[in-house]
């Protein structure tokens, strides 16, 4: 089976080259390696002009667009119909493009689900991953894939319209996903196609992240999901509105009633379930002390970016 392996870079001088080495070194070689780059204005393209000169078979379009453009430009040169798509940022396992190939064997899958591996060298990226994805404790028969660890037939990416191209799109995975499981196309579920996925430095990064998230899912409008239902996004960001909402009034009316109590006996609760989630994946209490600051950064980030997209901003 050949496969097109397409990625799209952006500024991505200091992981570009981590990626394109595991890339190459696969134990299933991909038959093509696509590299749309957005506009870069570091060294990102004399890298991959580099590995060009290396290696065979790695293609590079210069392409000043959004990164849903960029995987679209990509989809459209790939000359297989086989595709499977990654992130800068991110490095593959060595049999990852061999595992999330296999369910293509037979004609029953039109889209391959790969998983990934949030990593960091600090306490505080460790505890980041409870928020920003899915930790392999939730992985189950409902689990979407994102475009860092995803393959799919070329006509099921004609059939769903491609990447949808807004502008600072941050979630075109979310509409493309969407898009399949309404149209009924079938996935597979592969757990060890891996890649590895950074998470961010800083609680600046996490917050701008969460909150470009929350953004793009309420423009999409996606409310009732068919496959996560009542679990979308957009209901999780409601929720999260209405939970301060409740702190809000409660806090009002202790000027007039006695409510504070329940106030801060709700808040001490809270803090300590936040806690508790992230004690959970990891068993260490140095790294759930974070759960608390990453829940309350998340929930202003979820409500800002939801009010933000409502508005249309």
């Amino acid at each position: 089976m050949n496969i097109s392996l397409c990625i799209t870079t952006f500024n991505e001088e200091g992981t570009v080259a981590a990626l394109l080495d595991s890339l190459i070194n696969q134990s299933k070689k991909a038959d093509e390696i696509i590299v749309v780059d957005g506009g870069s204005t570091d060294k990102t393209v004399e890298i991959i002009i580099h590995y060009q000169k290396r290696f065979g078979g790695i293609k590079l379009l210069k392409e000043k667009c959004t990164r849903a453009k960029g995987r679209n430009l990509g989809v459209e040169l790939a000359k297989n119909d086989v595709i499977a798509i990654t992130d800068a940022g991110c490095f593959a396992d060595r049999d990852w493009l061999k595992n999330i190939s296999a369910p293509f064997a037979t004609n029953k899958v039109d889209i391959s689900a790969g998983f990934y591996r949030m990593v960091g060298d600090t306490r505080f990226q460790k505890a980041e991953s409870v928020f920003l994805g899915v930790t392999p404790r939730k992985f189950n028969i409902n689990f979407l894939p994102s475009t860092r660890s995803m393959a799919f037939r070329k006509s099921a990416w004609e059939e769903i319209g491609g990447f949808p191209e807004g502008k600072g799109n941050s979630a075109e995975d979310t509409d493309f996903n969407y898009k399949a499981v309404k149209l009924g196309l079938k996935y597979a579920r592969v757990k060890n196609a891996i890649v590895e996925w950074g998470m961010p430095e800083t609680l600046s990064e996490f917050f701008q992240k969460i909150q470009a998230y929350a953004k793009w899912d309420v423009q999409y409008g996606i409310w009732w999901h068919p496959s996560q239902r009542l679990a979308s996004h957009n209901i999780k960001a409601v929720l999260v509105l209405n939970r301060y909402l409740l702190g809000l009034v409660l806090l009002v009316l202790s000027f007039k009633y006695i409510t504070l109590p329940y106030l801060l006996i709700l808040i001490f609760a809270y803090l300590i379930w936040s806690f508790r989630k992230v004690y959970i994946e990891f068993g260490d209490i140095r790294i759930a002390l974070w759960g608390p600051v990453l829940q309350i950064a998340s929930d202003i980030a979820v409500m800002s970016g939801f009010i933000s997209g409502i508005l249309g901003g």
